[in-house]
C-alpha cells in the first residue's frame, strides 16, 4: 500500500501535537501537496534503484515519495526536533542522518559510487540553497545530477546565462561544473507555512569535464577573478579587475577591458584567468 504524505491539516496537527513551530532560521517550509511531491519525483527522473541524497528532509514527505519510486534514499535533517516525526513517517525505508549539510562529511556519508553516481533531490531551505549547491559541485563528483526546489530568484541565478539580469558569480561557478535549467515553477500555496515568494524547480547536470580545461585555468584561479569582477559588477572590467588583469592580458584573452562581468561566459573567465596567473598578467603560458 502506497504511503500517503501528510497534507496541510495533518502537518498542522503533527506540529501542534509536538508543540513545534517551523523554524524561520532554518528556512523550513514543508510541502503539503502530494501532487507537487509526485511532480518533483517525476521531473527528477527517479527510477527504482537510484541512489538519492535528500537535504532537509523535514517531516519526510518528499522522502516517502522518493522511496515509493524505488530510490535508495539517504536523508539529512539538521533539526533534531523533527527527527522523531521523520523517523516515524519513514521507518526503515530510508537512511536518516542528523547532520548539517554545509558542515558534514558528505563524501564519507555517500561513499564511492562507481556506476551511475548519486542524484541529489531536495526541497532546499532557502537560506542554504546557494552555498549547498556550490559545495556539492565543488566537493562531490559522485553527485552526477541535482534536482532542487529553491526560491525562484535563486533558481534564476543558477540557470542564468551571460547578459541576463540574474547572471552572477554563482551562475559562472555552476556553469564551470554543470549545466542548469529551470524546469518548473511552484506556487507558495503548496507549502506550510506559505512563503512570500514563488519557488522554482532546477535541474543541474554535471558535465563530464569542467567547462574550462585545467591547463587553461583552474577553478581557484577563475574564482579569484569572479570575486573581484562581480564584487563591483557595474564597473568595467579594467576597473573591477585592476591589479589582477592588465591590458596585455585582456588582449591575449580576447576580452574587452570596457566589458562588464555579467557579459562574460565561463570560457571567457577561464581565458582571463589564464593570462592573469602572475601579477599584472606578465606571465605568458606555454
Amino acid at each position: 500500500m502506497k504511503a500517503r504524505p501528510p497534507g496541510r491539516s495533518e502537518v498542522r496537527r503533527l506540529l501542534e501535537e509536538h508543540s513545534l513551530e517551523p523554524s524561520r532560521a532554518l528556512g523550513q517550509n514543508f510541502v503539503v501537496d502530494p501532487n507537487t511531491l509526485d511532480r518533483i519525483v517525476r521531473l527528477a527522473g527517479v527510477v527504482p534503484g537510484d541512489r538519492v541524497l535528500e537535504i532537509g528532509a523535514g517531516l519526510g514527505s518528499l522522502t516517502l515519495a522518493l522511496c515509493e519510486a524505488g530510490a535508495r534514499v539517504t536523508a539529512l535533517e539538521i533539526d533534531r526536533r523533527l527527527l522523531p516525526l521523520l523517523r516515524d513517517a519513514v521507518g526503515d525505508r530510508a537512511e536518516i542522518v542528523e547532520a548539517d549539510a554545509l558542515r558534514a562529511d558528505l563524501g564519507a556519508l555517500l561513499g564511492a559510487e562507481t556506476t551511475e553516481g548519486v542524484l541529489l533531490v531536495a526541497n532546499l531551505p532557502y537560506n542554504i540553497a546557494t552555498p549547498l549547491v556550490v559545495r556539492v559541485l565543488e566537493e562531490l563528483p559522485q553527485v552526477r545530477r541535482l534536482f532542487v526546489m529553491v526560491q525562484r530568484e535563486v533558481g534564476e541565478r543558477f540557470a542564468a546565462g551571460p547578459g541576463n539580469k540574474d547572471y552572477g558569480a554563482v551562475s559562472v561557478r555552476i556553469a564551470y561544473f554543470a549545466t542548469a535549467r529551470i524546469v518548473g515553477r511552484v506556487s507558495p500555496e503548496v507549502f506550510h507555512p506559505r512563503p512570500h515568494v514563488e519557488s522554482a524547480l532546477v535541474e543541474i547536470t554535471r558535465r563530464e569535464h569542467p567547462a574550462v580545461e585545467a591547463e587553461v585555468a583552474s577553478y581557484k584561479e577563475i574564482n579569484r577573478l569572479l570575486r573581484a569582477g562581480f564584487g563591483t559588477r557595474r564597473k568595467m572590467l579594467r576597473r573591477s579587475l585592476l591589479g589582477l588583469v592588465d591590458e596585455t592580458a585582456f588582449n591575449s584573452a580576447g576580452v574587452a577591458p570596457t566589458d562588464r562581468a555579467e557579459n562574460l561566459d565561463v570560457v571567457a573567465w577561464g581565458k582571463l584567468a589564464r593570462w592573469a596567473r602572475s601579477p599584472m598578467g606578465s606571465h605568458t603560458p606555454n
